[in-house]
């Protein structure tokens, strides 16, 4: 069990959470959410030991081991990828060690054959002849081939660093799991495996993570930053989702009924006071009037931008045809003879490995890029709206957020302006910054308030979820869901792609299927040609 006892932390005036009093037990798993910047990671820091709080600390039993996923990519460049994962269970690699180098030496002697015996116990007793089979099953369902296994780090890229740096984390079993955005860098099949890993985990697990699925999947309960404060409810991240709302709604409720009745009060005490018929009951109802308190509702570090996508006209039944296209994504990734035709009611998810195909189509749609081949054409009452993977060449500009999107808004007014910006997370000052020196969710955010101002019937949008938070995230996902007109997309948010599409469109170089069915049954059948090979 991993105690919080009375922990406080704030830099300077600020205060990420006071007086916070918490156990994680085992069998559990806990999703940490909260804003960005709420402290999500820095709580993790402190459960580590690697953070120090300004009040309090954390315990854990003596003989219990904690595993942190680790964020130093360069950390282990001089070692095998076999070896780094092993490092992960500290005791159990230096025995290793020490049992290679004393059955190196020549001859022992008596102290040294009484610690081979020693060390060959305890090798044993912690799983050390199953270690290096063991890491290399963590790495396979991850995704790392086995020749890649005794490559040094240094030859890997990053995303394959990522991943043995969470197969180091989840060696040996430890007793406490610590692991910050673990999906990032995994493709849909290894977050299912590390998925399918987490449910039959029996110790403790503590997880920062931004995939609803994700943590539908493996967390048995939240554990919510907010309000300076950190909760843990029981349930995974759709339970408190819906927990919170119905929570907020009811105080707003509850706080609308109170100001309705104090106005009544008022409104009787006004007209009656000085009416000596009703002066007695005036004077109950003042009294009633003073007991009675509208609660004051804490400001929340959680914010919800607001996105709803609205068109200028219907789209025609004709939305897009392509005919025997050429879809070419370089370095030999060439995918022809594509047919495609876009209905008005489709809501069409890109899937496939390659995800330069995927924004090669987009970019062949959206006509940045000439099609080589085919013919590519458009319905003549359709207009389409394109967020780019990219889009740091729109944000090349010295603009503030008011100028910078005032070019794509036929309102012109600086009050409806920084109204939209307002509505989008952009408030006071914020929204005279430069374009320039936005963060990757701010630019999303930018992007998001260009495509709903274009009032387009049509939208395409690669790679939308990347840099967002939970709740940047849960707002384009509902904004999408109530849009009526047709939507082509790809992103690695599983639950994105399950709620929002109903028609897959999967490309390789090899070729390409277009079937009508949602993004949970194409992902079955992906498991089911694994399985088979």
């Amino acid at each position: 069990m991993l105690n919080v006892s009375n922990v406080s932390l704030q830099y300077g005036s600020r205060v990420l959470f006071k007086d916070v009093n918490l156990s994680f037990k085992k069998g559990n798993c806990y999703g940490v959410i909260g804003a960005n910047g709420a402290g999500k990671s820095t709580f993790l820091k402190i459960l580590s030991g690697e953070l120090e709080p300004n009040t309090g600390g954390v315990t854990k039993d003596a003989d219990e081991r904690l595993a942190v996923l680790k964020q130093d990519h360069f950390a282990y460049e001089q070692n095998t990828v076999l070896e780094t994962v092993m490092m992960g269970f500290t005791e159990l690699y230096e025995l290793g060690k020490r049992r290679e180098e004393l059955y190196a030496l020549p001859e022992m002697t008596e102290e040294q054959g009484m610690e081979a015996m020693d060390v060959e116990t305890r090798f044993g007793e912690l799983g050390g002849y199953e270690a290096d089979s063991g890491a290399a099953v963590l790495l396979k369902g991850l995704g790392i081939p086995e020749e890649f296994h005794f490559s040094l780090m240094a030859d890997l890229d990053a995303g394959l660093k990522v991943r043995v740096l969470l197969a180091q984390a989840l060696f040996g079993n430890p007793d406490i799991l610590l692991l910050d955005e673990p999906t990032n860098h995994l493709d849909l099949e290894s977050i299912s495996w590390l998925e399918d890993y987490l449910e039959r985990f029996e110790n403790t697990v503590i997880v920062v993570s931004h995939d609803r699925h994700f943590l539908n999947r493996v967390c048995t309960h939240t554990c919510d930053i907010d309000y300076g404060k950190i909760n843990i409810y029981a349930g995974n991240y759709e339970f408190w989702y819906a927990a919170s709302q119905l929570a907020q709604k009811q105080r707003k409720d509850q706080n609308r009924r109170a100001e309705e009745k104090i106005e009544e009060l008022k409104a009787f005490i006004r007209r009656f006071a000085s009416n000596a018929s009703k002066a007695k009951q005036a004077t109950s109802r003042k009294k009633l009037l003073d007991k009675m308190t509208v609660e004051e509702m804490p400001a929340s570090s959680r914010k919800f931008p607001w996105v709803n996508f609205k068109m200028d006209r219907e789209p025609g039944k004709i939305v897009l045809e392509l005919k025997d296209a050429t879809i070419d994504a370089g370095e030999g990734n060439v995918l022809k003879n594509l047919n495609f035709s876009l209905g008005n009611s489709d809501r069409v998810a890109l899937v496939g490995e390659y995800d330069t195909l995927k924004t090669a189509f987009f970019q062949l749609i959206a006509e940045e890029t000439p099609a080589p081949e085919g013919v590519l054409k458009w319905g003549n009452t359709i207009s389409y709206s394109y967020f780019p993977k990219n889009n740091d060449a729109y944000f090349d500009s010295d603009l503030s957020l008011v100028d910078w999107l005032r070019q794509y808004s036929k309102e012109q007014d600086e009050t409806f302006i920084r109204g939209f910006l307002g509505r989008m997370l952009f408030t006071g000052e914020e929204a005279l910054k430069s374009a320039r020196v936005l963060s990757g969710g701010e630019k999303v955010r930018c992007m998001l308030s260009r495509m709903m101002l274009s009032n387009a019937n049509c939208l395409l949008l690669d790679e939308p979820t990347a840099h967002l938070d939970l709740e940047s995230i849960t707002a384009l996902n509902n904004g999408l869901k109530a849009f009526q007109g047709p939507v082509i997309f790809c992103t690695q948010d599983h639950e994105f792609a399950e709620t929002v599409a109903n028609r897959i469109l999967e490309l390789t170089p090899n070729g390409y299927t277009d079937r009508s069915i949602t993004f949970d049954e194409w992902f079955e059948t992906q498991k089911g040609k694994k399985k088979k090979k």
